[in-house]
């Protein structure tokens, strides 16, 4: 990339966006760590905000995303609303999915984000479903399924890589590959190399830089539009890297000391654009304010969901599927 062909315009809108991810997941921490508002585990993507703003800027409202139990970045990149995912994270009223998904199941319908999964693996199958559907039905939408270098050693990988290469589906398969699952290193849990197992199933692959948003989201409009055209499934193998523990009270004591630091200090996408759009001519105090916008309007989002109120007590019987009581005769 040279400074003749930098976009300003778009430079400066994925930094907001990626500022926006990072500033809602520091939210979530402070409710979780701070406050114990936060039930259960939260797994947070600071560090990875570029695989979820690159991948997801050429889809239209109506295509399609699931992701995985760190789920928040690429939900709101397909456009959900902060305050409402934040109320979800507390279990309150005005949740996306009424208080009753938390962050692991997390999903935004309106904006066709069928949701997080907290069962590794599992959304790829789910995804591969999504895409049959599309193709049944003649729609010319993409699904697109993000999951973790871990996921690609269990079996709805195959399953679900598989069937979509049978039926000519329409369906990106996006491994963002944060180097580490939970807290094993990569290298010393999976053999060979992840996009080679997509390729001897006879996926298009390619490989990427995640940290880098500018490529990345080159990348992903060439992937995109190609997949629009030819109905086939590809795989993006998007390396990065998660600065923070698995989860939110990991202190990823596994990890060498210092690498983390020096990741920080080398990979992150948001630093590495502020360099990009600093050499285009972009002042730090233009950058610095989109960073205190995404700041200011998290925080408005935690302080919305700590002040909404619990769900009411007769809404835990909806949305569930009464079949009947059991026939005696039959046991």
């Amino acid at each position: 990339m040279t400074l003749s062909n930098f976009d300003q315009e778009k430079g400066l809108a994925r930094l907001h966006l990626m500022e926006r991810i990072r500033a809602f997941e520091e939210a979530a921490r402070r409710a979780a760590v701070d406050e114990g508002l936060v039930l259960g585990a939260i797994h947070l993507s600071i560090g990875q905000e570029a695989v979820a703003a690159a991948v997801i800027e050429p889809l239209r409202r109506d295509d399609y995303i699931l992701s995985t139990h760190r789920g928040h970045g690429h939900t709101l990149a397909k456009g959900a609303d902060a305050t409402a995912m934040m109320k979800e994270l507390l279990g309150r009223e005005g949740g996306c999915c009424g208080g009753k998904g938390g962050s692991m199941h997390i999903a935004d319908f309106g904006v066709r984000m069928l949701g997080a999964n907290g069962v590794v693996g599992a959304n790829i199958t789910i995804a591969a479903g999504a895409a049959h559907g599309i193709k049944l039905l003649g729609g010319d939408q993409i699904v697109v399924c993000f999951f973790g270098d871990g996921a690609a050693n269990r079996g709805p990988f195959l399953e679900g890589v598989n069937w979509a290469g049978v039926f000519d589906l329409p369906i990106l398969f996006v491994c963002e590959d944060n180097q580490y699952s939970a807290s094993t290193l990569t290298s010393d849990m999976t053999s060979g190399d992840v996009a080679e197992r997509a390729r001897a199933l006879g996926l298009r692959t390619t490989q990427a830089d995640g940290n880098d948003v500018t490529g990345l989201a080159a990348t992903a409009a060439e992937i995109t539009a190609r997949i629009r055209e030819t109905g086939k499934p590809e795989f993006l193998h998007a390396k990065t890297y998660r600065l923070s523990g698995h989860t939110y009270f990991d202190p990823a004591t596994y990890r060498p000391e210092g690498e983390a630091d020096h990741m920080r200090e080398t990979a992150c996408p948001i630093m590495r654009l502020r360099t990009d759009l600093t050499r285009a001519g972009v002042t730090e105090g233009e950058m610095d304010a989109l960073r205190q916008a995404a700041a200011e309007e998290m925080a408005a989002a935690l302080d919305a969901a700590r002040a909404a109120p619990w769900p009411a007590d007769d809404s835990v019987f909806a949305d569930v599927q009464d079949i009947g009581s059991p026939v005696e005769e039959a046991f």
